[in-house]
């Protein structure tokens, strides 16, 4: 017969037992369980990704495709058309955009390209740049800082050609605003450079506005402190002087 402690002794090595089963069962259920789930999401991750990639490529290739769909402008120049010294809804350009939604053309976007300091070797290399979104306009507005720093006439003709060139051949219809050049460059070199913007209108036949400034520059009430960039209604009267050419190439 077993005394109490032996009784004590024989039940706790039951239990110790039973909870070492009961311990592991669990610990290889939990591990089944565990690897069930694993391999239930790594199935699930792969339908829902094979559903889910193509319609985020569709969405994403559709918005590009509708930001490169033509319905752009694209202004492409130097610090004028960034609007140095104002707000960027203040410069030229952004009042565009404003005037087109006003008269009914809401689905047009315009793309404010302009660097302040770049010149005329810069236009074809931004151009192909900026071409990925195939606008239907082309704005071209550089020479500016070329005649500022009195460089080659004939060089400026050859890197305003190039571009023209491409943006032509790429189905852009495009708007050449000319520039003028201080009085004290003198009137030879004034003349050479007047002339750059005319010959490139007539041999790639676009539309030419003659100067960008008109009503502006030289005006000290409607430039900066500066005397070259425009100030906020500087560039309104440009915005209002460049619509009717936009319009015209809609």
């Amino acid at each position: 017969m077993m005394n109490l402690d032996n009784v004590q002794s024989h039940l706790l090595y039951h239990i110790i037992t039973w909870n070492k089963r009961v311990g592991t069962t669990a610990g290889c259920g939990w591990f089944f369980v565990r690897r069930f789930f694993y391999r239930a999401g790594k199935v699930a991750m792969k339908i829902i990704s094979s559903i889910l990639f193509p319609f985020l490529c569709w969405a994403i290739l559709g918005f590009y495709d509708t930001a490169r769909a033509g319905e752009a402008i694209l202004f492409l120049g130097d610090s004028i058309t960034a609007g140095y010294g104002v707000e960027k809804e203040q410069a030229f350009p952004s009042l565009i955009e404003s005037m087109l939604k006003e008269k009914g053309y809401g689905d047009i976007r315009v793309m404010n390209a302009g660097i302040s300091g770049s010149t005329s070797a810069s236009a074809l290399s931004r151009l192909k740049w900026y071409g990925r979104i195939k606008p239907r306009i082309l704005f071209l507005a550089l020479g500016a800082n070329d005649g500022l720093r009195g460089l080659s006439t004939e060089k400026m003709e050859e890197n305003m050609g190039k571009a023209l060139a491409l943006a032509k051949n790429r189905g852009m219809k495009v708007i050449l605003a000319g520039m003028e050049v201080p009085p004290n460059y003198g009137p030879e070199y004034s003349e050479a450079f007047r002339r750059v913007f005319r010959t490139l209108a007539e041999k790639h036949r676009v539309t030419f506005m003659p100067f960008l400034l008109k009503g502006v520059g030289g005006i000290e009430s409607l430039n900066l402190a500066d005397g070259i960039h425009p100030n906020a209604e500087g560039h309104r009267i440009i915005a209002t002087n460049v619509l009717p050419h936009i319009l015209k190439n809609l």
